[in-house]
């Protein structure tokens, strides 16, 4: 007797269905994604006034402050969900849901995507609502330049939730250890991006670190996007970090998870 063996499917249409499977989750309970609105929003609502009156709005940061901190908040966001992605693999380690999911005929490359971009689709929504709150206060919106940024964002967190979902697998036997590690990296990599604060009236460390720090690139590269401007190199630098931060985390999630299944 032969056996059967399942149709090899595409990594896209594996995407697809991990996405699908879920997204469910957040359609089940639309509660977390309102709940979830209420963080930037907050800082949207208490550092936008301390920003403007704190040199002139505008002498400190070459325009209007909203225009330059709107897009640190969603970069913000984009890192809060997608380094969590681990969080929610953990549980399914515990129920043995991710044993099952290994046995299926899914790319292991799909996992970590479609897992990915569910955790930034609720991302673009909330995106979407605090660019439109910001519209009323003074921030001017370029649709087509916001749309490239959030394009770039999702590339880049793809390899953010690739590394988190690799940490998750180091640490299956010891939770606190992706805890540990996630919030260790997770504030410094954010306040050493320049997100809340410009890094200019930072110390000189503090500068050079900065250089050294991937998002960095993506934040500058958010802000000329935000503010009008398509055709900038720092824009492509913004892309370029994107797209080594997905190919290193991709690279570093196959890997675990095939040393995960041996």
């Amino acid at each position: 007797m032969v056996a059967l063996v399942p149709p090899r499917t595409s990594v896209v249409t594996d995407v697809g269905h991990v996405w699908w499977r879920e997204t469910l989750t957040i359609v089940r309970d639309p509660f977390s994604l309102i709940f979830s609105l209420v963080q930037p929003l907050v800082f949207l609502g208490l550092f936008g006034p301390l920003l403007s009156g704190l040199a002139g709005d505008g002498a400190l940061f070459g325009g209007s402050s909203l225009q330059w901190f709107l897009p640190g908040v969603v970069v913000m966001i984009t890192m809060f969900g997608t380094s969590m992605t681990g969080a929610n693999l953990q549980f399914e380690i515990m129920t043995g849901a991710f044993e099952r999911m290994l046995a299926t005929p899914l790319s292991r490359a799909s996992l970590m995507i479609g897992r990915a971009l569910k955790e930034l689709t609720p991302l673009v929504v909330q995106a979407l609502i605090i660019t439109l709150v910001a519209i009323p206060f003074g921030f001017v919106l370029y649709p087509l330049h916001v749309v490239v940024g959030l394009v770039m964002l999702g590339i880049f967190g793809v390899g953010v939730g690739a590394l988190s979902y690799a940490l998750a697998i180091a640490a299956r036997k010891t939770e606190w250890i992706f805890w540990a590690v996630q919030q260790s990296l997770l504030f410094p990599l954010l306040i050493l991006s320049g997100m809340m604060l410009p890094l200019e009236t930072g110390p000189g460390w503090m500068q050079v670190v900065s250089r050294f720090n991937p998002l960095t690139y993506i934040v500058d590269a958010e802000r000329v996007l935000f503010a009008g401007t398509l055709g900038s190199p720092t824009v492509l630098w913004g892309f370029a970090a994107a797209v080594v931060t997905a190919a290193l985390g991709l690279l570093v999630g196959v890997r675990s998870i095939r040393k995960a299944t041996v």
